[in-house]
């Protein structure tokens, strides 16, 4: 049974706010939540080694189902053992199921009750996603945790269009959960309903007959406000099952995961730490800093000197300023394994803070320190 390779338990829970210190068991390891998640879209974090993310603390990593279906496809990772054997890395991996993907990056689709037919961003070829399909390419990657085939309606979309949105996904939802059979593979649930209060407490307890772990919560971080996300997590929060781990999609920047902890979120995951080191900007204990600014030209401190990663022990602001003035590859890995580390151990901080029950105090340090607005 699933419940013998999975199994998510609180290890302590703060007494002044959501927040807590969970253990997630899956085939390839177990995690401590709360936990930001370096996303690999296509079997590979940017400009990051494995073993780098070992070096860094990472717990797991995401791979992205839309991508690995068109290149270099599901029966290739298959042949090869799937995305663990396929990327060389050991540890757990999470998969999404690809509807993202199929309603922002392709240039032209249609949306029917039996799934999804899109135009592939890389050579405009037709291809057609439903939830059968979905399940069906992430069988075959082999991750640990899979996301159910979902819809995600667009920020600013209508209370009609977010409704019939939802009734899709619950109706997706369902086919996802009984086509699904391996055992070895944890199927979450996605709550959405955009930013519909009502839409949201429907979807959180349509997905609870489907929910054997722990769940996502998607369609947030998409264009709306941050007050507007954290309006509807505070909603959500007084509604959890807290025996089941929650996943926010698509979440990560630094005052993102403390707020999303404080309301109850135990994982996390985003592109943005990596896709702005490759512009050289970097998270620091001390804020945001640009590499590439000229005030760094002879400035020979450490990035960050906070930060216990291979980039800030070894090089300064002047070099990985002059790696980016000359297009070196360097100075896209070096922030990229900053910017990572910063947020897992930002997640670290966190979690003591919440075994010393000091979260909500935290956070006002937090900000203080980094300049962040709230």
């Amino acid at each position: 049974m699933e419940e013998e390779l999975f199994s998510f338990k609180v290890k302590e829970a703060s007494k002044k706010c959501h927040a807590r210190i969970g253990e997630l068991k899956t085939p390839h390891g177990v995690i401590e939540t709360p936990v930001f998640m370096p996303v690999g879209t296509r079997s590979t974090v940017k400009a990051v080694e494995p073993r780098e993310l070992d070096e860094i603390g990472a717990q797991i990593i995401l791979n992205n189902t839309y991508h690995l279906y068109l290149r270099p496809g599901a029966d290739i990772i298959e042949k090869a053992g799937g995305v663990h054997k396929f990327m060389h890395y050991d540890k757990p991996i999470l998969t999404d199921s690809g509807g993202f993907q199929v309603f922002s990056l392709s240039s032209l689709n249609k949306i029917t009750d039996d799934g999804v037919e899109f135009k592939s961003h890389l050579d405009g070829s037709i291809h057609f996603l439903t939830p059968e399909k979905s399940i069906e390419v992430q069988n075959k990657l082999g991750s640990d945790i899979i996301m159910a085939f979902d819809e995600c309606s667009v920020a600013g979309a209508s209370y009609e269009y977010a409704r019939k949105a939802l009734e899709r996904t619950q109706k997706w939802l369902e086919r996802c959960y009984n086509y699904h059979k391996r055992k070895d593979q944890l199927l979450f649930p996605i709550v959405q309903g955009n930013m519909f209060k009502d839409l949201r407490l429907k979807a959180l307890e349509g997905i609870k007959p489907y929910t054997k772990v722990g769940f996502s919560i998607g369609g947030l971080s998409v264009g709306e406000p941050k007050e507007k996300m954290y309006e509807i997590l505070d909603l959500l929060a007084e509604h959890y099952d807290n025996t089941k781990v929650r996943y926010l999609m698509g979440v990560g920047s630094p005052d993102c995961l403390v707020e999303g902890v404080i309301r109850g979120i135990d994982m996390f995951d985003c592109v943005l730490p990596t896709r702005i080191a490759r512009n050289g900007t970097a998270f620091t204990s001390k804020g945001k800093i640009v590499v590439k600014n000229g005030k760094y030209k002879e400035d020979f401190t450490p990035l960050d000197d906070e930060c216990d990663c291979y980039c800030c022990k070894n090089f300064t602001k002047a070099y990985l300023r002059h790696l980016f003035n000359v297009d070196e590859i360097l100075g896209s890995q070096l922030l990229s394994i900053h910017n990572l580390r910063y947020l897992i151990h930002l997640m670290e901080d966190i979690k003591q803070a919440i075994r010393e029950d000091r979260l909500l105090e935290f956070r006002d340090e937090f900000y203080k320190k980094t300049g962040y607005d709230k």
